[in-house]
């Protein structure tokens, strides 16, 4: 009978065999070079993290204002007389609450607007701005044919103040009145705004907007400003432009609010177009005489005359 031998043990180790203790130590070796790998792409994360907060984070220069008006100055249109006064009128604003003035030609950007109506330059000018004072918070565009009659009513108390724009939001109506499909989110947040409207009864109303200082607010006037809208010939210009971007750009709508119109720019009783509250009352912070410069038989100058002396009076007494 016959046995089975059992296999003989080989002098030599196998190609790739491991000793129990040299795997173990094997393994602790290429924990610890993990480990410190980690350790140093960490640290390269941070430094890298740190870095760029420190470019992008910078603190705003002393003296810097909160908030830019923007006024964009028509010398084809109005007369030298009429701008006098609309400058005045920005300026004392401006002092009582420590803003800064923007004044723009629109003559400065014949070449951007092209064959388009001047009006569309209020895209640029605000563009412009927001480069010439990067580290200010908000920009009030105010249009040439508006006055600022309340001049006791800072922007921030009167809309931009945590708890007051939230009360001011108009929820779920139509953009473009009166019967828009498109509405306005009916569960925004005032921390998700960085454009505040208001709206007359036919159309939104760019004569008079507040833009929060940020990435948005530069592709808003990118979008606003493109030349596939400003050749479109759309009857009210960047008014239609604005209306359109509105409804087909959520992600616009999504950052803007609209509030009521006697909040942002009230209308004369000779405008037309005026929201069912939106005619000025004394008190409120602006009149705009809307379509002034383009209406047959009416008159800017002749329109702003009694309302500026009112204004003067208020400004002299406080």
């Amino acid at each position: 009978m016959q046995f089975a031998l059992p296999p003989r043990r080989s002098p030599h180790p196998l190609p790739f065999s491991r000793s129990p203790r040299m795997s173990s130590y094997r393994r602790k070796q290429l924990k610890s070079i993990a480990v410190l790998a980690f350790a140093i792409l960490s640290l390269i994360y941070f430094l890298y993290y740190l870095y760029s907060s420190a470019s992008t984070s910078v603190a705003a220069p002393v003296g810097t204002s909160g908030v830019v008006i923007v006024t964009l100055l028509d010398r084809q249109q109005f007369s030298e007389s009429y701008l006098k006064k609309i400058i005045a009128n920005r300026e004392d604003y401006a002092k009582r609450h420590g803003y800064t003035n923007f004044f723009a030609s629109a003559s400065d950007y014949d070449d951007a607007v092209g064959d388009a109506p001047m009006s569309w330059a209020v895209a640029p000018a605000t563009r412009h701005a927001m480069a010439t004072h990067p580290h200010s918070a908000y920009f009030f565009h105010l249009a040439t044919n508006a006055l600022i009659m309340n001049p006791t009513k800072p922007l921030n108390s009167h809309i931009l103040e945590k708890g007051r724009l939230e009360d001011l939001m108009i929820r779920d109506v139509p953009i473009v009145p009166p019967d828009s499909i498109i509405k306005t989110f009916a569960n925004q947040k005032e921390a998700d705004v960085e454009l505040i409207l208001t709206q007359d009864s036919e159309d939104l109303n760019p004569g008079s907007f507040i833009l929060k200082n940020g990435e948005f607010a530069r592709f808003f006037l990118d979008v606003w400003f493109d030349p596939l809208f400003r050749n479109y010939n759309f009857a009210k210009a960047e008014a239609h432009g604005l209306d359109h971007i509105m409804q087909w750009h959520p992600t616009i709508l999504a950052r803007t609010a609209l509030v009521p119109q006697r909040i942002l720019s009230s209308y004369s009783s000779d405008s037309p177009g005026a929201s069912l509250h939106g005619t000025y009352k004394d008190g409120d912070f602006v009149i705009q005489f809307h379509g002034c410069g383009d209406t047959q038989g009416r008159d800017c100058a002749r329109e702003l005359e009694p309302y500026y002396k009112l204004w003067e009076k208020k400004a002299q007494s406080g």
